[in-house]
């Protein structure tokens, strides 16, 4: 995986094979698929790059349809389904040997004023009090070694959890008795990625599917990456509501209102330090017990 903000860059920066067709590598890893994340950056930049000049996504909804392999490129295949003066929508197919992997359909607005209100954030703890991925990962194995490659394997991303309702040990939360499936962490790409929107919005969809998927396990005592678990990202959906840096602090505030039949629905919002509602996602996952 990436392991500083200017590889996420250079692997945010796809390739231009035609026109609306794209080619994206993965990253040097032991990992036997492709993050998810990648491939929904990947193809949102894809969208981006066959939309005219002066329109901001404003929502993206995609599927993650088969394992992607890390030893071969992605192709990105973007389908220009409306062009009007306001709104334009784009279609995008990800293959691998000749097969879809992914697929995203992503919205685009031209700016313009309207009525404005949004949530208030949550009352929580700075990134300073939050736990980084090597302090999480040590405390779960107890091994300071693989911790610390854990970490390493994430080290674009700056994660500071602040905690979950299941581990009132290390957790910042209080008690929700009508959300007992939550979790929350301060995350920002750790390194400058300099002022191009564009890299913001693809390097926050990158990060957004790093962690949703965990709130969904949270009552039943397993964690993520247990043996036990085969989890895996079935879609993903991210609403933007307003601008913003994802090399600044925001903060992932999650919870799950179901689960069942093996899946798993999460929720987030999104919300800078100074309390700014900027998105909404939503994912639902795979979360089947192993049986052996």
């Amino acid at each position: 995986m990436p392991s500083s903000a200017a590889e996420l860059v250079e692997l945010l920066d796809i390739e231009t094979l035609d026109t609306d067709l794209f080619r994206g590598k993965s990253p040097d890893t032991d990992r036997q698929r492709v993050f998810g994340g990648q491939v929904a950056a990947q193809a949102l930049i894809a969208a981006i790059r066959t939309v005219d000049d002066g329109l901001e996504v404003h929502s993206m909804h995609a599927y993650f349809l088969r394992p992607g392999d890390t030893s071969v490129p992605i192709i990105y295949d973007s389908e220009r389904i409306r062009d009007g003066r306001s709104f334009e929508t784009r279609r995008v197919v990800a293959r691998q040997h000749g097969r879809a992997i992914f697929y995203l359909t992503a919205n685009f607005q031209r700016p313009e004023e309207g009525f404005d209100h949004q949530d208030a954030m949550p009352d929580v703890p700075g990134p300073e009090r939050g736990l980084t991925f090597a302090q999480i990962a040590e405390l779960r194995s107890g091994d300071k070694d693989s911790a610390e490659e854990f970490a390493k394997e994430w080290a674009a991303l700056d994660t500071r959890y602040l905690g979950n309702t299941l581990h009132p040990g290390y957790t910042h939360l209080a008690e929700d008795k009508e959300r007992p499936a939550r979790a929350q962490q301060w995350v920002r790409v750790n390194g400058e990625l300099g002022d191009d929107p564009v890299l913001h919005t693809a390097a926050f969809t990158y990060a957004s599917d790093l962690t949703l998927l965990g709130a969904t396990l949270v009552p039943h005592d397993v964690e993520i990456g247990s043996p036990k678990l085969m989890p895996a990202s079935l879609d993903h959906t991210i609403w933007f509501h307003r601008p913003f840096r994802a090399d600044r602090w925001w903060l992932y505030d999650q919870w799950s209102p179901s689960a069942q039949g093996a899946r798993g629905l999460s929720l987030a919002r999104v919300f800078t330090e100074d309390g700014t509602l900027v998105a909404t996602v939503a994912q639902e996952g795979l979360i089947r017990l192993r049986t052996r």
